[in-house]
C-alpha cells in the first residue's frame, strides 16, 4: 500500500506548511540580497535509474565516480526566489530520431572566481547495444552568463571521447583543472616501456583510473600532473593556490581516501590529511569514513562532506577539517602543540545536527551544500526536511510531538531534496528550488564572484626549482637524509651504538657488515589493462592478488648514515624498499605510491612505522631530521675518504654526488666501499649481485641499464625467470674420465621420478618439476609447492599416495568414526574404526618477502645445500619475493 500525502492546512507566523516536504523553520524577515542578485544553478534528477526497464535507486559510488545515473537535468534561476524564472539548459541538447529528449547524466557544478561562468560534466545518453569502452564519455561544458552560451571546452568528438572528464574547476590563469581517465602522460609512459599503450584500470581492477590534468581554457594542451595507481580525483584550488585533492590509496591491501596536496604544475605532490582517521565515533557509533570532495571556506577552513559506505545513501554530514595544524584527526603537526581534534562539526545547532544515518532524525537529511564565497555565512543546502510514514500517511517531522516521533516502527519517507538557502548569522533559511516526490536536487551554486580569488603560483621552470638535464631524461632526483629515521627517531641507536648514525657513519667504529642497511630497491606497480586489451585471470598474480604485478626500476647503495640521492624515473608511481646485505627486504613494504615531475627533487627525512600514526609523508608536519649532516669547518666526515669534503648539513649521499656525480640505478646490486681510509681502517669488500652471473634467463629489461634511462625496467616472471633454477643442470663431472661425480640439480632430488625412472616422494616433500599441477592448471607444479601448503605424501606398492594418520583427541587417545547418533562404527571385524587425517607440509615461501621465507634461505647457508645456489641466484629469488613472489609480472605474458 502506498502511503498518502497529509498535511495541515495552519499557518503560523515564521512557520510554514505549504507542503509535505516542510517543516518547522525559521524563515527570514526580510528577502535575503542572494535572492535578488545572482542566478542559481543547480541539477535535478530523479533519484530511480532510468536507464533500467526496473526502476532501481540512483546510486553514487566514491571510488566509481564515472558511473552513468541517466535522469538528470541542468537548471539555471534568474535568482534565488523560489518562484523566479528558471532554463533548463538541457532541455534539448540530446535527442533520438522521433524527437524524443534523451536521458543524461550531469554532475560537478564549480563556479568561476569572478562569477560569470561555470563548468560542470555531462555524460550523453547511453547508446543500446554498445560495449562500455564505446559508449560516451563525461566532457566538461561551460556556461558563460554574458551571452547565455552552454557548450563543450573541448570541441573535437575525436579528442573528448579519449577519456571521462569530471570534477573541473577554473585556475587563476583562466586553465581549467580536473579529473580523468586520459592518462595522457601515463599512456606515453606506457609505450617507451615498451608496453602497448592502453588506458589503465585502477588497482581494484574495476574501472579506468582517474588522475588530474590541466588543460587551457579552450580544452587544448591537456597535461597529466598527478601519477597514482588508482584515483586521483576532486581537485580543489585553494585560496594559496596550491591543489588540494582526494587520493584513493589501494596499494597491498590498503583501501581508503586520503586528502593529498600538491601545486598546480604536479610539484611537490605530498599526502596532507587521513591516513590515519578513517575510523570515527560519531552519535556513539563506529563509522568509517572517507575524505572524498573538498570544499573550502571563505575563511579557509577545509570542508567535507561524510557520507555512508552504502552508495544508495545520499544524506551527509558536513564537517570542518584543520588540515594547517593537523594531519590526522588526533594528531597535530610536530610543530604545533594543539588541543582538542582536527575535525569538527560544520553547525553546532541541534536544529541543524545533519548525519548519515537511516534513523530519524528532526534535522533532516543533507545531500549537498555550497557555501558561498563571501563572509555572509550563507550556505546553498539539497535538504530533505524529516518526513515520516504513520498508518501511510506521510508527516513532517515538525508537525509531531517528541513523544510521537519515539513511537515504535516509524518509518523514514523517501528521499525528497529540495533546494535552501541558510544564513548561519539569522539562523534562518529561505526555499530557493522545490521538486517533485521521487526527484531530487543534488547539487548547486550561485554565481557569484568570491571575496577571496586563489593565488597564482606560476609552473615551476629551470630556473625556478627544476633541473633541465633531468626534464630532458624525464628523470627527477629522490633524497632521503636517512633510512634510519623512522618517526623522528634514530632506530640504529642501540646498546653498541649509542650514537647512532654518528657512529654509523665512521668506518672506524662500524664496518659495512655492520650496517643494517644496505641498498634501496625501488619497485613500479604494473598498470592493470582494460579487458578489451587484455583479460587477466587471478592466477596470473599467483598466491595472492595483494600486491598485483610489479617492475624493478632499479637499485642504489645506502651510504653509511643511511642517507640516498639518486636519479629516478619522473611521473611513474613507484615505492621504496630498504634491503640487507643480502638484498632482502628489512622492514615491511612501503604502502603509499609516491611520484616526482622531471626536474624535481623529492626531499624525504627517512622512514615511517606503519603501526604510528606520527606525522610523515609531508614535510612541514614531520620532526626534524635525525641526520643532522656533516659538520661545519670543510673537513671529511669522521675518520672516512679525505678526498670527499662535505658542505655544512650535507648527507653522505650529497657529498657524494659533489665529487662523482648523481647516483644512477643499477640492475645489479652493487656496493663499493668509497668512505674507508685505509690508513684508518681496513676497506670493506665488495658486494656485487649480477644478473650476467647467471646461467638461466636475467630478468627481462636488465640489458637496458647498461645505457640507463627513465623507463628502464627489471621483470620478472616465474616461468622464464625462477623455474629454470630448478631444472638448471647442476651435475659435476671427473674431469679425466668424465665419471659424475655429483648431481645438485633441483628437479633431480625434489621430483616424483628417481634416476630409475620410478615412483618417489620427493625430497623434502617439495616437487619442483615443471609439469602442470594438478591443483591449478594455470600454474606449474612447483609454484604450487613452494607457496602453497600440502600435504605429506609416502609410498605404498609403488605407488605415492597421500599419508593418513590416525587423530588423537586433547588427551592423546584415539579417536573413532561415529555415526548420525554418537555411536561407534565397526569394520568388518567388529572393531572401531579409528578416524585418519593427512599431514600438512606447509609452504617453504611466503609472498611476505624473503626474511619471511628465512626457512628456505637457511638451507642454502648452513645445512646439506650450502652453496647449491649462488648468491646471485639467492639475490632472484629474494627480490622475486619481495616484490610479491607473482607467477606473471607482466599482463602481456606468452600464452603458448
Amino acid at each position: 500500500m502506498n502511503p498518502k500525502l497529509w498535511c495541515s492546512g495552519l499557518a503560523l507566523v515564521a512557520v510554514l506548511f505549504t507542503g509535505c516536504n516542510e517543516q518547522t523553520v525559521k524563515t527570514a524577515a526580510q528577502v535575503d540580497a542572494v535572492l535578488v542578485e545572482y542566478p542559481v544553478v543547480y541539477i535535478e534528477r530523479s533519484i530511480n535509474s532510468m536507464a533500467d526497464d526496473a526502476l532501481t535507486p540512483v546510486a553514487f559510488s566514491a571510488r566509481n565516480p564515472a558511473k552513468f545515473n541517466p535522469g538528470a537535468r541542468l537548471i539555471v534561476k534568474n535568482n534565488a526566489f523560489a518562484d523566479s524564472p528558471s532554463t533548463i539548459l538541457t532541455a534539448d541538447l540530446f535527442t533520438d530520431a522521433q524527437g524524443t529528449v534523451q536521458a543524461i547524466d550531469i554532475r560537478d557544478l564549480s563556479v568561476s572566481p569572478d562569477g560569470q561562468s561555470f563548468l560542470v560534466s555531462l555524460r550523453a545518453p547511453a547508446i543500446p547495444d554498445v560495449d562500455d569502452n564505446e559508449q560516451p564519455k563525461w566532457n566538461i561544458w561551460r556556461y558563460q552568463l554574458a551571452d547565455k552560451s552552454f557548450q563543450p571546452i573541448i570541441n573535437s568528438a575525436v579528442i573528448a571521447q579519449q577519456g571521462d572528464d569530471l570534477m573541473a574547476s577554473f585556475l587563476p590563469d583562466g586553465r581549467i583543472i580536473f579529473a580523468s581517465t586520459r592518462q595522457r602522460l601515463a599512456r606515453a609512459i606506457l609505450l617507451d616501456e615498451g608496453k602497448p599503450q592502453y588506458t589503465a584500470l585502477n588497482e581494484s581492477g574495476q574501472n579506468s583510473a582517474f588522475n588530474i590534468h590541466v588543460m587551457q581554457a579552450d580544452g587544448s594542451d591537456i597535461n597529466q600532473i598527478s601519477f597514482n595507481m588508482s584515483h586521483d580525483f576532486y581537485p580543489l584550488v585553494l585560496q594559496d593556490g596550491r591543489i588540494l585533492y582526494s587520493r584513493w590509496d589501494t596499494m597491498g591491501g590498503n583501501n581508503k581516501i586520503n586528502l593529498y596536496r600538491m601545486n598546480p604544475d604536479g610539484t611537490e605532490n605530498q599526502l596532507v590529511y587521513g591516513w590515519h582517521s578513517h575510523q570515527i565515533v560519531l552519535d556513539g557509533e563506529n563509522q568509517k569514513i572517507e575524505f572524498v570532495k573538498p570544499q573550502q571556506m571563505p575563511n579557509g577552513d577545509i570542508l567535507l562532506l561524510f557520507t555512508s559506505t552504502d552508495d544508495e545513501l545520499y544524506q551527509k554530514r558536513p564537517m570542518l577539517i584543520n588540515i594547517e595544524q593537523f594531519i590526522d584527526n588526533q594528531q597535530a603537526l610536530a610543530s604545533e602543540s594543539v588541543p582538542g581534534t582536527a575535525q569538527q562539526e560544520l553547525f553546532t545547532d541541534s536544529v541543524y545536527r545533519f548525519n548519515f544515518s537511516e534513523k530519524i532524525n528532526t534535522a533532516g537529511r543533507l545531500s549537498h551544500i555550497f557555501p558561498l564565497p563571501d563572509d555572509s555565512e550563507r550556505y546553498l543546502l539539497s535538504w530533505d526536511l524529516c518526513r515520516i510514514i504513520i498508518a501511510d500517511l506521510i508527516k513532517a517531522c515538525g508537525q509531531l510531538s517528541a513523544e510521537e516521533l519515539a513511537q515504535a516502527g516509524l518509518e523514514l519517507a523517501s528521499p525528497w531534496y529540495e533546494l535552501w538557502l541558510y544564513n548561519g548569522k539569522s539562523n534562518t533559511q529561505q526555499v530557493v528550488a522545490k521538486t517533485t516526490e521521487g526527484n531530487m536536487l543534488s547539487e548547486a551554486i550561485v554565481m557569484q564572484a568570491t571575496d577571496y580569488p586563489a593565488a597564482f603560483i606560476a609552473d615551476k621552470t629551470f630556473g625556478s626549482g627544476l633541473i633541465a638535464e633531468l626534464v630532458n631524461e624525464q628523470a627527477a632526483v629522490i633524497h632521503i637524509r636517512s633510512v634510519y629515521d623512522v618517526d623522528g627517531v634514530d632506530s640504529s641507536i642501540q646498546e653498541t651504538k649509542p650514537l647512532g648514525i654518528l657512529s654509523l657513519r665512521d668506518p672506524k667504529l662500524t664496518t659495512a657488515a655492520e650496517l643494517p642497511a644496505r641498498f634501496l630497491r625501488l619497485v613500479r606497480g604494473v598498470p592493470l589493462p582494460p579487458r578489451e586489451v587484455r583479460q587477466l585471470s587471478n592466477t596470473d598474480f599467483g598466491r595472492s592478488r595483494n600486491q598485483l604485478m610489479r617492475e624493478i626500476i632499479g637499485y642504489t647503495p645506502i651510504q653509511p648514515d643511511g642517507s640516498v640521492k639518486v636519479k629516478i624515473p619522473a611521473n611513474v608511481p613507484f615505492a621504496i624498499s630498504v634491503l640487507d646485505a643480502n638484498g632482502q627486504r628489512i622492514g615491511g613494504r612501503h604502502r603509499q605510491w609516491l611520484s616526482v615531475k622531471a626536474g624535481e627533487t623529492l626531499e624525504c627525512h627517512g622512514c615511517h612505522s606503519q603501526q604510528s600514526e606520527l606525522p610523515h609523508g609531508r614535510p612541514e608536519a614531520q620532526a626534524a631530521s635525525i641526520n643532522a649532516g656533516a659538520n661545519p669547518g670543510g673537513v671529511a666526515f669522521s675518520n672516512t675518504n679525505s678526498t670527499i669534503i662535505p658542505l655544512q648539513g650535507q648527507t653522505m649521499a650529497e657529498a657524494d654526488e659533489m665529487v662523482n656525480g648523481l647516483a644512477q640505478l643499477s640492475a645489479d646490486i652493487h656496493y663499493l666501499d668509497m668512505w674507508s681510509d685505509a690508513e684508518i681502517s681496513a676497506p670493506n669488500p665488495e658486494i656485487n649481485y649480477s644478473y650476467q652471473q647467471l646461467a638461466t634467463p636475467a630478468p627481462t629489461g636488465n640489458l637496458c641499464f647498461t645505457h640507463w634511462n627513465a623507463y628502464c625496467r627489471l621483470q620478472i616472471n616465474y616461468v622464464e625467470h625462477i623455474q629454470p633454477l630448478w631444472q638448471l643442470s647442476r651435475q659435476v663431472f671427473d674431469e679425466q674420465t668424465a665419471e659424475l661425480i655429483s648431481d645438485s640439480t633441483c628437479s633431480s632430488c625434489h621430483g616424483p621420478l628417481d634416476s630409475d625412472n620410478l615412483a618417489q616422494v620427493p625430497a623434502g616433500q617439495l616437487d619442483l618439476s615443471d609439469s602442470v599441477s594438478i591443483d591449478e592448471v594455470a600454474h606449474l607444479t612447483a609454484y604450487r609447492e613452494l607457496l602453497f601448503n600440502d600435504v605429506e605424501q609416502e609410498i605404498i606398492d609403488g605407488i605415492v599416495v597421500d599419508r593418513l594418520i590416525v587423530v588423537l583427541d586433547d588427551n592423546g587417545n584415539i579417536v573413532f568414526e561415529l555415526d548420525g547418533q554418537g555411536e561407534l562404527i565397526l569394520d568388518a571385524q567388529g572393531s572401531p574404526i579409528p578416524v585418519l587425517t593427512k599431514i600438512t607440509v606447509p609452504a617453504i615461501l611466503s609472498t611476505n618477502g624473503a626474511l619471511q621465507s628465512r626457512r628456505f634461505f637457511h638451507l642454502f647457508k648452513e645445512e646439506r645445500h650450502k652453496d647449491m645456489l649462488s648468491v646471485h641466484e639467492l639475490r632472484l629469488l629474494s627480490e622475486w619475493l619481495d616484490i610479491g613472489a607473482q607467477y606473471y609480472n607482466t599482463p602481456f605474458y606468452s600464452q603458448n
